[in-house]
């Protein structure tokens, strides 16, 4: 049993789903530390990164919230309490984490977390570089692994990845290259086209013109064998039918603006998969525990170098008026790989 908690903790929390400009958007609070369940571990927070999920979690909606609703769903710090049935790691192990939507989440002085949801922290890393990886590198280790089942037998294969420069294509570009695939990745800025090829594309081409002609203009028109879509895929939804191989793989992880046409997927046996990192989470499947071991695992290749932090920006102190920066700059698409939050 840890000792010598508080009994309240500092947080950035919200009441009502407002735009982000509205000073009520995310507050400073005081709340009680959360309580522990049978399996939980208690996190002493030491940094958070900010992802596009938290910005769809306080999009505006009628909802009021009657207790502060804590956001943040992946970083690191120092397990300082253990549930009853805790068993994975000891008070004073440092750690990184992902979050549970049903739950408050990690913009708070602790949170706390099932011990599945829970990693070691790379030992080469920094807090802040630590924070970084985590909800990205699971979701680009589950699309890659788990949707589209590539191992290293698929070497020499192509890949293609809608917006390589973001924070979970950053890393699926760096997977997907040491499994030796042919990795073509998109941006449409000289900083995400350069951040591209430092994880691991080989070609980037631009996601704002054609990507038919450009594929072509780079030896691949005969479409490519793998696509993994970071981005809305309705807009690329027509260049996706097209230059996809028969037989090939499209996993997608972000939500689509609008009805697509699923027709043209039979013709060429196309497999189509849907990639959440919540999933295991939400439905608490039965093989929960692989979080837990993809987390170790990401730790590992970051330790080894296997995997490349993908961190470009730390802001601090921990507070509501950061935690607005960072939600602006996600909002309007102006990141490159992963922005953190540090020192409350």
């Amino acid at each position: 049993m840890a000792k010598n908690l508080p009994k309240m903790m500092k947080a950035v929390a919200l009441y009502k789903y407002l735009p982000i400009a509205d000073p009520n958007s995310l507050l400073d609070v005081e709340v009680n530390l959360p309580t522990l369940q049978k399996n939980d571990v208690l996190v002493e927070v030491k940094a958070v990164s900010v992802n596009p999920i938290d910005t769809k979690q306080r999009a505006p909606k009628p909802d009021i919230e009657t207790t502060p609703r804590i956001l943040g769903w992946d970083g690191v710090g120092i397990i300082v309490q253990k549930g009853e049935e805790s068993k994975l790691f000891n008070v004073g192990d440092e750690v990184i984490f992902t979050g549970n939507l049903g739950r408050n989440g990690c913009n708070a002085q602790y949170v706390a977390l099932h011990e599945y949801l829970v990693g070691p922290k790379p030992k080469n890393l920094t807090f802040e570089q630590a924070a970084a990886m985590p909800l990205t590198a699971v979701t680009a280790y589950e699309s890659l692994y788990e949707r589209l089942l590539l191992t290293d037998k698929d070497a020499g294969k192509s890949i293609l990845i809608i917006n390589s420069g973001g924070g979970v294509g950053s890393v699926a570009s760096q997977l997907a290259n040491n499994l030796g695939l042919q990795v073509i990745g998109t941006a449409s800025r000289h900083e995400t086209y350069e951040f591209s090829i430092i994880n691991g594309a080989s070609i980037v081409l631009n996601h704002s013109k054609d990507l038919i002609p450009q594929l072509a203009a780079n030896g691949f028109g005969n479409g490519v064998d793998y696509i993994l879509v970071n981005y809305d895929p309705y807009p690329y939804w027509d260049t996706l039918m097209k230059v996809i191989k028969p037989q090939g793989k499209i996993c997608l992880i972000v939500d689509s603006s609008d009805l697509v046409d699923l027709r043209p997927l039979k013709d060429k046996s196309i497999t189509l998969a849907s990639e959440s990192m919540m999933t295991k989470i939400k439905y608490n499947t039965e093989d929960l525990f692989k979080h837990h071991e993809m987390l170790t695992e990401v730790s590992k290749m970051l330790d080894n170098g296997l995997l490349r932090c993908t961190l470009t920006r730390v802001l601090s102190p921990f507070n509501a008026e950061h935690l607005k920066q960072a939600h602006k700059i996600i909002e309007e698409k102006r990141n490159i790989g992963k922005l953190v939050l540090t020192g409350f």
